[in-house]
């Protein structure tokens, strides 16, 4: 086993998933502001750090992404929020794109930029704790999107991106999103979605990307949300595990889903029935945002000072996901 791949798996084994906390600023003000929090430096990391410390690190979660300023920060009893991270037994991780700009040539869709620059901030972030890195590229769907030249495109950022984080010894998560905003159907996402992964694994291959040493992070296969024919959460499992059992190398250790816009309950259990289904040497596992933050957010939100509560609601919904990711989730679980 490489070193790479003993940190992947780490991070994905035993159940554990990721604890996706790598929002933005003008994100998480967004969020925290919906919930009648002012977003001050002061405030997000109050919220993350309870998440951070809570008792479900340990046994559900295996890695956690930050973003630029939180990875930066310092807890409230002075250790770093990396080693706060790492005393649970998660490992740190942390976003390294600069966000997805409009694609030349082709406005309606979009590039995800941040490679200038990208070995000098990789250093930085190797010595503040970080063991993995994130980027994300993201695909619009319609009859004529994703485009060729975004489907290339971003494939060709995604692969140097990760040369640049294997280079210094981190785990790169490689995030191909096709969005499930539009009308369109389950087959299209299923179809597109598969050109999309296949594309970027083409392009690991071109760039010598160790593939046992890396994380797909990709969308589970859903109808748009705007389209009138949805599909059921066991459909949603089958072509999940279709497409990925056509578009991803074997030497891939795991696969960590985006929940995409998705309730809490059902990224949980959409993820616990590809789980059951699954019949791949993969690990499936979550990596989770909102679907995880959501609900202790508000309860949060209603008293800043509730830790207890918060870390409680925390708890349960990483319970939850973990396992789903294991195939032993039951709705049952969700009222005890």
């Amino acid at each position: 086993m490489s070193e790479l791949n003993k940190i992947a798996l780490k991070i994905i084994s035993n159940g554990k998933g990721i604890l996706a906390a790598d929002e933005s600023n003008g994100t998480m003000t967004n969020r925290l502001e919906a919930v009648n929090v002012v977003s001050t430096p002061e405030n997000r990391l109050k919220f993350r750090e309870i998440l951070f410390s809570s008792e479900s690190m340990k046994e559900c979660i295996g890695g956690v992404i930050l973003y630029d300023e939180t990875i930066n920060q310092s807890t409230s009893y002075g250790n770093s929020i990396p080693d706060l991270i790492s005393s649970h037994g998660a490992v740190p991780g942390i976003k390294v794109d600069t966000g997805a700009k409009d694609l030349a040539n082709s406005s309606k869709e979009k590039i995800t930029e941040g490679l200038d620059g990208l070995r000098e901030r990789l250093k930085k972030y190797y010595k503040l704790g970080a063991r993995f890195t994130k980027w994300r590229g993201v695909y619009v769907v319609s009859k004529k999107y994703p485009s060729e030249l975004a489907i290339h495109s971003n494939a060709h950022a995604l692969a140097r991106y990760s040369a640049l984080v294997q280079e210094i010894g981190m785990v790169p998560i490689v995030e191909p999103e096709v969005l499930m905003d539009g009308d369109h159907s389950a087959e299209v996402c299923l179809k597109k979605t598969s050109e999309v992964i296949k594309k970027c694994f083409d392009e690991l291959i071109l760039h010598k990307i160790d593939l046992s040493g890396i994380i797909l992070k990709p969308n589970m296969i859903l109808a748009g949300n705007l389209s009138k024919t949805k599909i059921s959460s066991e459909e949603v499992s089958q072509k999940t595990l279709e497409c990925l059992k056509g578009s991803v190398p074997s030497e891939v250790p795991g696969i960590a889903f985006l929940s995409g816009g998705q309730s809490e309950i059902e990224a949980t259990e959409n993820l616990n029935l590809i789980s059951k289904n699954n019949k791949t040497k993969f690990i499936m596992t979550y990596s989770y945002g909102r679907a995880l933050q959501q609900s202790a957010l508000k309860v949060w939100s209603k008293n800043t000072k509730d830790k207890v509560a918060t870390q409680n609601t925390f708890n349960h919904r990483a319970k939850m996901c973990s396992l789903a990711a294991t195939g032993k989730w039951s709705s049952d679980f969700e009222n005890k």
